[in-house]
């Protein structure tokens, strides 16, 4: 029995596999990008415009009174929204410009709450490369494609795989210097840590059971808005490293820890030590 598909859900995964056909292109002739600097080690390529106007154009189409937050263009609509948009066009955009096929569009959709605070109503992560297309709505559960997802059972520290985003040169001097200390104390302990280059197919590898749980400081909400909800569909949880429960919060800042109900604790404790 396939897995139904909301309306929202329906908008969100077909403008993904709108804007993927795109970059499916693109990435099958990266060295011709056109690409410009936006910082050191942050690139941003036509690709992630393109991709970013036609994902904006197919949900404004579908839905014309949402609010927007995004990568390339910021915010944008009605600042009293009751939904909104939070899009990351691709996530991984370095791995893409490398031809290394791990990048992935993200897609979160919040819905206004009475009290004037937000939640994470729907979440969407599509892996063109691979034709992996995780999504939840809330309440739902999670899934790849029409396969139902739970997060990895496994308890012991010694079983668990972890990833993670090693800070690089434009990552603040206090999340560089949090990360050794979380290293050192997983490495004698962990069957490995990973890192590989995009946040939301971090987050999307956990609610499937691929890692136990994953952490990471100064995300912005584009790279993680779809993608915690997922694994909370999946049976995981996701906290900030003090343990209180996350919170999107709209410009950087969001620093998480995810993963299991066994693993997730475990890791929180070495990363709140670190930070």
């Amino acid at each position: 029995m396939s897995a139904r598909l909301s309306p929202h859900m329906v908008v969100m995964q077909n403008a993904a596999q709108k804007a993927s056909k795109r970059l499916l292109r693109d990435f099958s002739e990266v060295e011709q990008l056109q690409v410009s600097v936006k910082g050191p080690s942050d690139f941003v390529s036509q690709a992630d415009l393109r991709a970013e106007q036609t994902i904006r154009d197919e949900l404004a189409k579908a839905r014309p009174g949402y609010a927007f937050l995004m990568e390339e263009s910021g915010a944008s609509g009605s600042e009293n929204w009751a939904w909104r948009w939070v899009v990351d066009p691709l996530d991984g955009t370095t791995n893409f410009l490398h031809g290394i096929p791990h990048w992935a569009i993200s897609i979160g959709l919040q819905r206004r709450l009475p009290d004037g605070g937000a939640e994470l109503a729907a979440g969407m992560i599509y892996n063109p490369a691979h034709d992996e297309m995780f999504w939840a709505e809330k309440g739902g559960g999670a899934f790849m494609n029409e396969r139902r997802l739970r997060v990895s059972s496994r308890r012991e520290m010694g079983e668990a795989l972890f990833a993670t985003g090693i800070p690089f040169a434009k990552v603040k001097p206090s999340i560089r210097a949090s990360f050794p200390p979380v290293l050192a104390g997983l490495m004698p302990v962990s069957a490995g840590v990973r890192r590989f280059g995009s946040a939301a197919l971090d987050l999307a590898w956990v609610a499937a059971g691929r890692y136990e749980a994953y952490w990471e400081l100064g995300l912005q909400a584009w790279d993680v808005a779809a993608g915690v909800l997922i694994v909370r569909e999946a049976g995981g949880s996701v906290t900030h490293p003090d343990g209180t429960e996350f919170v999107l919060r709209d410009v950087g800042g969001n620093d998480l820890v995810a993963g299991n109900a066994h693993i997730q604790p475990k890791l929180r404790e070495l990363v709140a030590a670190a930070v």
